[in-house]
């Protein structure tokens, strides 16, 4: 499958050419010709990588960067701008851009920086939507065609890390999912696994959907093995969070959480997952 980029400029001269660029390297290109309405437009499409405009009309890329990253959209952003300075990247960046690019810029500069970010995020950045029938579980409803997340009607702001991995676990209910497989259900073989490589993407899906992340229900840990998704929402006995999280273990840049040891499994249950799982 091409890559998809979704390019959201007001100058149709720099957006014919960028199209050109793009489309001459293989790459699927859509447009957008304001930053207002690009929440809108992500209902529609997914694309792989957005190119953003700072200077536009109605809202300029940064409100829009902000409005995109509030709503919980983890797509990989690449600003464009003709204010190139150390402040402005240093604000693009902070407000969630995964790269800045001043114009004018070296076309090949340009393709070298969309694969490296997409290089970094990983292919759940770019995964499609599913046409498959909501998947109800509690309070929750899963709509993967939408790829929304809403609780008793209240859309809730869901990062596409957070929706694949929802989505695999929705996949699998009632049964362990080994970190190595989960890994790669969400990464592919492209991106090597680190042990905890899962601990922040599983930490950001408990304090969505966990009325107390340090005792989950849905998304549950047995130790040793891996993780279960239950969507009665019942405990198990023995099965525990590997990860009971610190208030404030994560802030932005950690690698890790903070950790606190966990109880203690019983043999009992240990083997009765075991055998459920062969």
């Amino acid at each position: 499958m091409s890559l998809h980029v979704l390019l959201v400029d007001d100058d149709p001269v720099v957006r014919d050419l960028l199209r050109e660029l793009l489309h001459a390297n293989g790459m699927q290109v859509s447009v957008l010709h304001n930053g207002a309405s690009l929440l809108r437009r992500l209902e529609l499409e997914r694309p792989s990588v957005i190119l953003l405009d700072i200077m536009m009309p109605e809202r300029d890329g940064l409100r829009a960067l902000q409005d995109l990253r509030a709503a919980g959209e983890d797509i990989p952003v690449i600003m464009l701008s003709a204010r190139g300075g150390p402040l402005d990247r240093a604000l693009g960046l902070e407000l969630g851009a995964d790269d800045y690019l001043a114009k004018p810029f070296d076309p090949r500069e340009l393709l070298a920086r969309i694969h490296a970010v997409l290089r970094r995020r990983g292919p759940v950045a770019a995964s499609a939507p599913d046409a498959r029938a909501p998947y109800r579980f509690g309070p929750f409803e899963l709509d993967f065609s939408l790829r929304t997340l809403q609780r008793e009607g209240e859309r809730l702001p869901l990062r596409d890390t957070e929706f694949a991995m929802l989505k695999a676990f929705t996949q699998h209910p009632m049964q362990v999912l080994p970190r190595v497989k989960l890994h790669a259900m969400l990464y592919g073989d492209g991106i090597a696994f680190r042990d905890r490589s899962l601990d922040v993407p599983v930490w950001r899906l408990r304090r969505l959907i966990e009325t107390d992340p340090s005792e989950p229900r849905y998304i549950q840990t047995i130790r040793g093995k891996g993780y279960v998704f239950v969507p009665g929402g019942e405990l198990s006995e023995g099965a525990t969070s590997d990860a009971r999280e610190r208030s404030g273990g994560v802030s932005a840049g950690d690698d890790e959480l903070s950790l606190t040891p966990a109880a203690p499994v019983s043999k009992r249950t240990v083997r009765g997952w075991r055998e459920s799982a062969a």
